[in-house]
């Protein structure tokens, strides 16, 4: 039995579909991301689950039972769903001490003060919250107001926790931290979480499973890794990492890179016209050593001029440019790399190919599918 069922949910804003026909099972202590840029849908879904928002199509079921059906015209609100719910904004009272903000929702459900008392003292340990209890949020920071949120979600013991983009408004440096922390939260209250971000390292950090969103529709749905090495379509391999896309001409079964008279690749599917894209991730390209380098057997690489190196810690970013199309290399720092404006020889190790058009509105799965993976040559 599933934790939450969607069936066949739609959203609409007057002539906006902002949800389009979603089915989904989340299953129980499984943390299940919505991924996907602003405006796809993800915070839409997430407040229809939450009861929030009313849906036009389909059906929400929680533990096989029915708490939102636009056929049946049944409705359960939000306050009797037993949802926690985390929002972007730090969503707490106050004129309120952390251990009141906590202890509210308790409160207004009238449950007995033996019990208030010892929730509140289970989610502000939880939280690492308890030497706070008596201050007021004012004059805490705002990883420690995110964790009032917690806290108070946590101590009504939810079904489900709902977490709508909960680390946007933290630094960097804290966003990390509070990933971890919600995680172990997870593991050891074993709830079930339902986490919105457009952030990818978010998302591959936090989820079991997740779903990739574009225009209000599910563009791919799997494990973080799944998702990252076998993209469904060409719009979850822009969206998931970092991505360079090459115009190439295909003659007689070599890519020939746009503008040039370079090779690219040798290994090129016959389903493909004679024009089309390869993908590639950045990590996926090397610079060819001159020992590599053979004319005789055609095992040249491809030239590039490198036009910016940038130094990023434990990482070297390089722009290169083969021709008018410029690309994008990552390197480890410790790795030996051309230098700014020097010339070089590159090959792409692991490629994508799609078809040259590429629609801006994806309107399902399946459509622009990568029509193989291979190693370049």
């Amino acid at each position: 039995m599933s934790q939450l069922e969607l069936k066949e949910v739609t959203k609409r804003f007057g002539e906006v579909i902002a949800v389009n026909r979603l089915s989904l099972q989340v299953e129980k202590g499984e943390c299940f991301t919505f991924l996907g840029p602003s405006g796809c849908g993800k915070t839409t879904t997430l407040r229809m689950i939450a009861g929030f928002e009313d849906l036009d199509e389909g059906e929400l079921l929680v533990e096989d039972s029915l708490y939102s059906s636009s056929y049946r015209k049944f409705y359960v609100p939000p306050e009797k769903r037993e949802f926690g719910m985390v929002f972007q904004a730090f969503a707490v009272w106050p004129h309120l001490t952390v251990k009141e903000n906590v202890a509210f929702p308790l409160r207004i459900k009238h449950r007995p003060s033996s019990e208030i008392e010892s929730r509140v003292k289970m989610a502000l340990t939880s939280t690492n919250l308890m030497k706070f209890k008596d201050s007021y949020p004012g004059r805490l920071s705002g990883g420690e107001q995110q964790r009032i949120a917690l806290a108070r979600a946590i101590a009504i013991n939810p079904k489900v926790m709902l977490l709508d983009e909960p680390l946007s408004n933290l630094d960097a440096k804290l966003r990390e931290e509070m990933r971890f922390e919600i995680k172990a939260l997870q593991n050891r209250f074993g709830f079930t979480v339902i986490y919105v971000t457009h952030d990818q390292a978010e998302a591959m950090a936090l989820s079991d499973r997740m779903l990739v969103m574009n225009y209000g529709v599910v563009q791919q749905v799997g494990k973080p890794l799944d998702i990252y090495n076998k993209p469904a379509n060409r719009f979850v391999f822009s969206f998931i990492g970092l991505s360079n896309f090459i115009p190439v001409m295909i003659k007689e079964g070599d890519a020939f890179i746009e503008g040039t008279k370079q090779i690219a690749s040798h290994n090129v599917p016959r389903e493909l016209g004679p024009r089309a894209v390869m993908a590639c991730r950045p990590s996926d390209i090397t610079f060819m050593p001159i020992s590599e380098i053979d004319e005789e057997k055609g095992s040249l690489g491809v030239q590039a001029l490198v036009i910016r190196r940038t130094y990023l810690g434990d990482i070297v970013d390089l722009k290169v440019k083969v021709g008018s199309v410029d690309l994008r290399i990552q390197k480890n720092a410790r790795s030996p790399c051309p230098r700014e404006g020097e010339s070089c020889r590159i090959r792409f190790n692991k490629v994508l190919w799609y078809p040259e058009e590429y629609p801006k509105e994806s309107q399902n799965m399946t459509e622009n599918q990568p029509k193989t993976s291979s190693e370049a040559s």
